[in-house]
């Protein structure tokens, strides 16, 4: 198709994604990841047993081959649901960690914005539409089979021709103002900049945008699989499963009094700050320990730190992490005044720990505090908690979540900082009179956020869960049988 030389389309500009976009060229973790997520431990090791194999195509030019074996192995026999789950809930947050600001305030300053990258759309869209704010994309396209399954090949022969080609056919008219990127793709635009873009180009453009932070994610990896990192993370993974159970035990078994020095010598580390509360006396109402929600090991932990079984309030907990846990749980159901009754019952009979976000956060963000726990007690103590892992979150919305104890016992240090904060003052509690439930939700939100370095935010589950599944994250019942199947799926490599 011929353009018109002499035209161009104003405010418009086409980017690449591997290394202008993104600071990164190399897309190989990205498979990585598609591949752990979407089918397991099995798939994950094969391609990184091929990574030689893949560079060495790159090394003598067969960037086009390289790029065809990774997609293969990483989507064949993948539903096209699986790789928009990955694509959705997992790959954002790492594409996020590398993106380039430079790039990005210049792509910003344009109106009409164009995602160009070798990569499978499917694994890119969503996040340069969501958070680039692109207005297309223009990737590699997939083959689907009659039966909704990929078959690993792609419908480009030649990648660099069919995207340039596909570049051309959306602007038929008009040229694009600016390419970023390689020459081979952006040889259509008026005025081309390669990457890194200059500081004198970065500085003339305004940014018009904010790039949103991705608040939600999910996938058990903490780090990007980088060749290195995907090494480390297998060669660990045996030591891991035999330390998970050691630990466990070490945690369910113990008498409290030892089992935080026995934690220690298995490389779990607590920090604590601030001074805990003594227990309260014979016939008095218990504390009410009102956390931020990281992984399910939150009132674990401060119960160990505390030296006493305190109960937990929980919502959701699977069977598993219910048999090993080792402090007392109470359930409550998501129905106001029913819950209330069963929190001030267990209060008449001592402590609680609980977590008002009614899900956990991965980021530096806090969701809004149900407003509930402020109108049962006067005798509510902050308490900010923050953990560290290496190499695996304690958390997932996808997965099999009776694994999450394990994961994060799994990780070679995981650790946990508790800082307890001062307990309200009478007149900043509900009972004064005083302040609203809302006023002291919002209150409490906020003096944990501060000790944290967190920002507070209005989000709920129920927004998480439609970010990361599509649905209000209520709890249904799950089958023995169908749990089954779900730790069956882990270890399968191609999933079906």
């Amino acid at each position: 198709m011929v353009m018109n030389r002499s035209s161009t389309t104003p405010y418009s500009v086409v980017s690449e994604f591997e290394g202008t976009l993104l600071k990164n060229k190399d897309s190989f973790s990205y498979f990585m990841l598609l591949a752990f997520d979407s089918s397991g431990l099995i798939r994950f090791t094969f391609l990184l047993f091929l990574w030689p194999v893949i560079k060495l195509l790159d090394v003598f030019g067969y960037n086009d081959v390289a790029l065809k074996l990774m997609i293969f192995i990483a989507t064949v026999g993948l539903s096209e649901g699986e790789i928009e789950a990955v694509a959705r809930t997992v790959l954002p947050k790492f594409y996020m960690d590398d993106v380039s600001m430079d790039t990005w305030t210049v792509l910003s300053s344009f109106e009409k914005r164009v995602v160009v990258t070798r990569m499978p759309r499917v694994m890119v869209e969503r996040f340069a539409k969501e958070y680039l704010k692109a207005d297309k994309v223009i990737g590699t396209e997939l083959n689907v089979n009659t039966f909704g399954y990929h078959t690993g090949f792609i419908r480009e022969t030649d990648i660099d021709q069919s995207t340039l080609k596909r570049v051309a056919d959306l602007f038929v008219d008009r040229r694009p103002h600016l390419g970023l990127g390689r020459a081979s793709v952006t040889s259509l635009c008026e005025e081309q900049i390669r990457a890194p873009v200059p500081e004198k180009i970065v500085n003339y453009h305004n940014q018009q945008l904010e790039l949103q932070p991705v608040i939600f994610h999910d996938g058990r990896l903490v780090k990007r699989p980088t060749p290195a990192t995907a090494l480390l993370i297998l060669l660990w993974i045996p030591f891991g499963i035999v330390l998970a159970p050691i630990r466990i035990l070490a945690g369910s078994v113990l008498p409290l009094w030892i089992r935080s020095y026995a934690l220690r010598i298995l490389g779990c580390q607590v920090i604590v700050k601030g001074k805990p509360p003594q227990p309260q006396g014979p016939g008095d109402s218990g504390v009410l320990f009102v956390c931020n929600h990281r992984t399910l090991m939150d009132p674990v932990v401060i119960s160990t730190v505390l030296g006493r079984n305190v109960m937990a309030v929980v919502y959701s907990l699977s069977r598993f992490c219910n048999l090993f846990s080792p402090i007392p749980i109470v359930r409550i159901q998501r129905i106001r005044d029913v819950d209330a009754k069963t929190i001030k019952l267990e209060l008449s009979k001592g402590d609680l720990v609980i977590c008002p976000e009614g899900t956990t956060c991965r980021q530096p963000f806090l969701l809004r505090f149900s407003a509930l726990f402020s109108e049962l007690t006067d005798m509510i103590v902050p308490v900010a908690v923050n953990c560290k892992v290496g190499f695996f979150h304690a958390n997932t919305v996808r997965g099999w979540r009776c694994m999450d104890m394990i994961f994060f016992l799994m990780n070679p240090r995981p650790g946990y900082e508790v800082t307890f904060l001062d307990k309200l003052p009478m007149e900043d509690t509900c009972l004064s009179g005083k302040r609203s439930p809302y006023d002291v939700a919002n209150h409490v939100q906020k003096i944990l956020a501060d000790t944290l370095g967190f920002e507070c935010t209005n989000l709920t589950r129920k927004d998480k869960y439609k970010v990361l599944t599509g649905k209000d994250g209520t709890v249904s019942y799950v089958s023995f049988q169908d749990q089954a199947k779900m730790i069956i799926k882990t270890f399968n490599p191609f999933s079906h």
